[in-house]
């Protein structure tokens, strides 16, 4: 009989090892570590335990693996660790479509045919353009409905007439919505009908969020096991959001008050997630 493993929205589901192995493969975990972690998280499974217990337990045992694979694997949860506001989630989309080629930018103020609204992000290249609501949630239990599908579609007929910048090629072709956590099935019927671009940590199949992330390097600092969150709390309050912005910026450490070891295994984190990224 299958164990039942308890979700995050509180829902039921037999426990399927292949999504395991699946999440530890595309960290870059190897086979027989892989193999090994699941032996061991399977032998303690119980009936209603949850995916937070798995993930710890799994994180545990990532323990001898380098820091570019636990990082990976800890990546949807640092999402989460960009809040409790939703502005350093934003700034990091602008990052992550900068890194597509777009130009971007973040909390715009346009004027649509009935009504005034406020963007999270705008992004615009010569071939391509929309605006984008950004619907950051703190856990992994919380998933954006119908609601907000609609909501968005209403903006979208609104500001269908309107441009993000001055060029001719700034038309708002499209709107999207993009969450850190997933859609309800509500929510993507609607979107898919009405013609609405929906990105989520895993929403499409492919080219979703974490592919995305994955494709381009655009880790964000709050991956760090090296850092606390009040560390990186304090890096974030002066911009930098990626690990690549503090690698470039490594000064800024010193706002942390620590010592010239602790800076050095940050930077060492950082520039080794790095350069896996790129090979």
């Amino acid at each position: 009989m299958s164990v039942l493993i308890t979700k995050a929205d509180g829902n039921q589901e037999p426990f399927k090892e292949e999504k395991l192995k699946h999440s530890l493969r595309r960290a870059g975990a190897h086979k027989d570590e892989i193999d090994s972690i699941l032996a061991q998280v399977t032998s303690e499974l119980h009936n209603g335990i949850t995916t937070q217990e798995i993930y710890r337990r799994a994180f545990a045992l990532l323990r001898e693996s380098s820091a570019p694979v636990r990082a990976r694997y800890s990546l949807r949860r640092a999402l989460f660790g960009l809040g409790p506001t939703g502005f350093p989630f934003e700034t990091f989309l602008a990052r992550l479509f900068e890194a597509e080629g777009y130009t971007t930018s973040n909390s715009n103020i346009l004027q649509g045919k009935c009504a005034e609204h406020e963007i999270d992000l705008a992004a615009y290249q010569p071939e391509h353009s929309f605006v984008a609501e950004a619907k950051f949630h703190a856990r992994p239990g919380i998933k954006s409905d119908l609601q907000v599908a609609m909501y968005s579609y209403a903006r979208l007929l609104d500001l269908q007439e309107q441009k993000i910048c001055n060029e001719d090629i700034c038309g708002i072709q499209e709107f999207w919505i993009i969450t850190n956590t997933k859609f309800t099935s509500a929510a993507r019927k609607y979107g898919e009908c009405v013609g609405l671009n929906m990105l989520s940590w895993d929403y499409p199949k492919t080219g979703n969020l974490h592919d995305l992330i994955q494709k381009h390097g655009v880790y964000p600092i709050t991956v760090l096991q090296s850092l606390s969150s009040a560390q990186a709390a304090t890096l974030i309050a002066r911009d930098i959001i990626l690990c690549s912005e503090l690698i470039q910026n490594h000064k800024i450490l010193r706002h942390l008050h620590i010592s010239k070891r602790k800076t050095e295994s940050i930077l060492n984190e950082a520039t080794a997630l790095c350069r896996k990224t790129e090979q």
